[in-house]
C-alpha cells in the first residue's frame, strides 16, 4: 500500500495471475469545501501511513484536516473505515476555516485538550505497538510548514499523544493520562517528528 500525500488517496499495489504489477486505488480521502483559507478546497494531505503487524488495520494520518484513520484490511480491495480521531488541523471549530461542505462530517470538530494542554498542529508521524494496542502520534512534519500552517504550533511545541487500539473490533480511542509536552521548557521549545521504539515497531525488522 502507497499513501499519496497531495491526492490524499492511498493505492494498491498486487501481482495479477500472470505475474504482472498492477495499481488500484482503494482509499480516497474526500476533499472539504472551505471558505477561509488557501484555496477553495482542501486536500486531507496524508503524511505517514502504516499498516499492523498482523495485516489487519491500515494506519494514516492527515495532516490538512487533522484526523488519525484506521482502516480494516481484511479485503485489501476494499478497506473499510473503522476508526477516526481527529486531534487538531486546520479546520477546527474555533479555526478561521468554514467548511461549506463536506461528505464525511456534520460539523467541524472542536480543539482537543489532553492534560490541560491543546493539541496545536496536526497529528504527522505514527509509531504502533508490535501488539497493535497503542499507536503513538507526533504533530511536526518541517518547520517551515508548521510556521506556515500551524504558528502557535511552533510558538508552543509539539506534543506526543497516544490511541488506544481496538484490535478485534476496530476503533481507536485517545489515551487522556499520556502526553508528552515538547513545549514545557520554554527555553527549550522542540519540534518533535519522528519516533522509534528501541525494540522496534511494526515497522521494523530490527526486532
Amino acid at each position: 500500500f502507497v499513501g499519496c500525500a497531495v491526492t490524499s488517496n492511498v493505492h494498491k499495489f498486487y501481482k495479477t495471475s500472470t505475474g504482472d504489477w498492477a495499481v488500484k486505488k482503494v482509499i480516497q480521502v474526500p476533499l472539504k469545501e472551505v471558505e477561509g483559507w488557501i484555496a477553495p478546497q482542501m486536500a486531507g494531505m496524508i503524511t505517514d501511513i502504516l499498516i499492523s503487524l498482523d495485516d489487519k488495520y491500515l494506519y494514516l494520518s492527515n495532516w490538512l484536516h487533522g484526523d488519525i484513520r484506521q482502516y480494516d484490511i481484511s479485503d485489501t480491495d476494499n478497506p473499510k473505515l473503522t476508526g477516526q480521531v481527529f486531534l487538531g488541523g486546520s479546520i477546527l471549530s474555533d479555526s478561521n476555516v468554514r467548511v461549506t461542505r463536506d461528505e464525511e462530517l456534520g460539523s467541524q470538530p472542536d480543539p482537543v485538550h489532553v492534560k490541560g494542554r491543546r493539541l496545536e498542529g496536526s497529528p504527522q508521524m505514527l509509531q504502533l505497538s508490535l501488539d497493535g494496542k497503542r499507536l503513538y502520534v507526533t504533530t511536526s512534519i518541517f518547520k517551515p510548514w508548521d510556521q506556515q500552517f500551524y504558528p502557535e504550533h511552533v510558538k508552543n511545541g509539539s506534543t506526543m499523544v497516544k490511541l488506544d487500539i481496538d484490535v478485534q473490533n476496530g476503533g481507536m480511542k485517545l489515551d487522556e493520562r499520556f502526553l508528552v509536552d515538547f513545549g514545557a521548557d520554554k527555553n527549550d521549545i522542540l519540534l518533535a517528528h519522528e519516533m522509534r521504539y528501541p525494540g522496534g515497531d511494526c515497522t521494523s525488522d530490527i526486532w
